[in-house]
């Protein structure tokens, strides 16, 4: 279906209540959310810099794009879901990048996790393109984006947060809308990932501590479920420290470093001390150096037993 064009979309897609939808990025989390998108009915396009990870999408007859600009040319909306700050610069300010095909009045929906500095740079490229710019990130992992479970916070221009509405609604259970300044998001998702780390060095120094005092993790792990839990983002990773399971990674070790660091960017910016965030970057250096990056980032669980000299599922 390479280089077919939307007019070759069937009239049902072409419905008032159905938008024209581009997609960039499809790993963990981008494939689940652009699915779920196009099971909402909505007509996709999308690009992926691995073309093979398009093929489940391509199958259910979504446009399999040949560049960010393709995917973008003649979209409403075009989504970007990719790992970091230099994947979002390459998609969006590349050659054949989304800032080159995207229409005017069109809008950018940037769901990554990524830098205020790059998110305020958007808003101010997108403007001056005459194009719009809402920021999305979400909370969530990707089991909870295939069913359609992730909590989106949203910032930009009331207008095309609401003309966005029905796609990020279609995302997940919730929605929290921030105002009309896009980068607030992007400091609201970077805020809220240092509480998930931070809770996981918590949760990984307890487990360590009643580990090497003879107490079995099983056992510490009905302590929590029983008195602690009442989130199943907490419960979920202390799940996942108590069994051991940090792989297949949801969300890699190598990705949590780069939020946090993210995170003490913005405080540096707003003059902001936060110690604990410092403690935790250096955490996730120490398992990147170690050479974990890409075990899950509730790895954080092996660091901390292995410096109280425990062993592995012992």
């Amino acid at each position: 279906m390479v280089g077919l064009s939307w007019a070759d979309y069937p009239d049902r897609f072409r419905e008032e209540t159905h938008m024209k939808v581009g997609f960039i990025g499809l790993g963990n989390m981008g494939l689940p959310m652009a699915t779920s998108l196009h099971a909402a009915g909505h007509a996709l396009a999308v690009w992926n810099r691995t073309e093979a990870k398009a093929a489940p999408l391509k199958d259910q007859g979504a446009r399999v794009a040949r560049s960010p600009a393709e995917a973008a040319r003649g979209a409403d909306v075009v989504f970007s879901m990719l790992a970091d700050d230099g994947a979002v610069s390459s998609a969006v300010f590349g050659q054949d990048g989304l800032l080159a095909g995207l229409a005017p009045g069109a809008v950018h929906v940037s769901s990554s996790t990524i830098s205020v500095a790059l998110s305020e740079k958007l808003a101010e490229a997108h403007a001056s393109a005459g194009q719009r710019y809402i920021a999305a990130p979400v909370f969530g992992r990707p089991a909870a984006a295939a069913s359609k479970q992730l909590w989106v916070v949203a910032a930009g221009p009331k207008q095309d947060v609401e003309r966005c509405r029905p796609l990020l609604e279609a995302l997940g259970r919730g929605l929290t809308v921030l105002g009309e300044n896009a980068p607030a998001a992007s400091v609201v998702k970077l805020s809220g990932n240092f509480l998930i780390a931070s809770m996981m060095e918590a949760l990984a120094e307890a487990f360590a501590l009643t580990r090497k005092s003879g107490i079995e993790p099983k056992a510490f792990l009905d302590v929590f479920q029983s008195v602690f839990a009442r989130s199943p983002i907490f419960e979920g990773y202390a799940k996942l420290i108590a069994e051991e399971k940090y792989e297949p990674a949801g969300f890699k070790l190598r990705l949590g470093l780069k939020d946090v660091e993210l995170a003490l960017g913005a405080a540096r910016a707003a003059e902001v001390p936060m110690p604990l965030a410092s403690l935790v970057r250096d955490q996730f250096l120490g398992g990147v150096a170690q050479g974990h990056g890409d075990l899950d980032w509730s790895a954080l669980g092996a660091l901390v037993a292995e410096r109280a000299g425990l062993e592995r599922g012992r």
